[in-house]
């Protein structure tokens, strides 16, 4: 495959998953701002979460309702707005159009359409609710459609690929930002604002239900435990590395014993970490130190796949083994 079809691929499936995570986020706060009253309402932390806090106060004063919403919703010049992720997605779809489906297609240009109309006619502002609902939707859609339509080649595991790295990056952000930055003062732990920020985590993560059938009780240990250490939930940071690992195994062909690059190794490492963690392991170190740690050990896995498969080399530092193959593309 050549580098150029797995960067696009790879980079379409993180910017779709970045949309939604961030309409995620924002319909999440919303309801919370429903419960908690105007007087509680927090959207500054939104900023942390997707990592722009610098971007954003170069450009707003405050972290009103209305600046974090315009700012993660459609504002162009936010590479991370939900508008310009989409666009992002779909330029990087238009140019490999011969290797997924018809329907993801045109799925996708639907979900881009529908976005830049709601930010142009303010139905993204006049009716928040539904338009976050519908973002949400659409990118499940896009997610049955990739999973119905492609086969399981290289092209397929790309795409996996890139949606579980950002998966796991952003459930990491949103846990990172409740416990580090989301309450005011220490006098507030175990309280019912806790309890309900912890409880507003969870349905971010679309992981409420699962997390009560495994649970019940809700405890900030037991949330982070779920959400950083579960095999078996799609949205834990542990499940996204296994199934990552898997992907990027069977694009290399290598296994369990043999490790192809760079990327596996960091791949694999990170993964074990978390095979034989606890989470009072975790949080007796410092969740917040552990989080950190996460967040630069995933960039570096993500800078190892893109220098192993997505970068093209100059010939000079490919080895005198490709030197019969100048004139040809570097292939992933």
């Amino acid at each position: 495959m050549l580098s150029r079809v797995a960067d696009s691929i790879y980079w379409m499936a993180r910017y779709i998953e970045r949309a939604e995570n961030v309409a995620r986020f924002i319909h999440v706060n919303l309801n919370l701002a429903l419960e908690l009253g105007p007087e509680l309402e927090q959207w500054a932390p939104l900023i942390y979460t997707t990592g722009d806090e610098q971007s954003f106060y170069e450009r707003y004063p405050a972290a009103t309702r209305e600046a974090v919403v315009r700012f993660l919703t459609s504002d162009d010049q936010n590479p991370n707005s939900i508008l310009s992720c989409l666009r992002a997605a779909r330029e990087n779809a238009r140019t490999i159009r011969d290797i997924i489906s018809s329907e993801m297609w045109e799925e996708l240009n639907k979900f881009y359409l529908m976005v830049r109309e709601a930010a142009q006619d303010g139905s993204a502002v006049d009716s928040p609710f539904e338009f976050y609902g519908r973002v949400k939707s659409h990118g499940a859609m896009l997610e049955g459609l990739a999973e119905a339509t492609m086969s399981r080649g290289e092209a397929w595991h790309f795409r996996r690929l890139g949606r579980l790295i950002e998966r796991a990056e952003k459930t990491s952000r949103i846990l990172d930002v409740k416990y580090y930055l989301l309450l005011p003062t220490l006098g507030d732990v175990g309280t019912p604002l806790d309890l309900t920020q912890w409880t507003a985590l969870l349905k971010s993560a679309s992981a409420l239900e699962m997390y009560r059938k495994r649970h019940g009780r809700i405890t900030p240990e037991e949330v982070a435990e779920f959400l950083i250490l579960d095999r078996d939930f799609p949205r834990s940071m542990h499940f996204c590395l296994i199934r990552a690992e898997q992907s990027l195994a069977a694009i290399t062909g290598g296994g369990p014993t043999t490790i192809r690059s760079v990327a596996e190794q960091r791949l694999g490492r990170l993964r074990v970490e978390l095979d034989y963690a606890s989470i009072g392991e975790i949080i007796g170190g410092g969740l917040h130190e552990f989080i950190d740690a996460f967040q630069i050990k995933l960039n570096a896995v993500g800078a190892a796949i893109f220098e192993t498969f997505l970068a093209v080399q100059p010939l000079a530092d490919r080895g005198p083994a490709l030197a019969a193959a100048a004139s040809r593309q570097s292939t992933a």
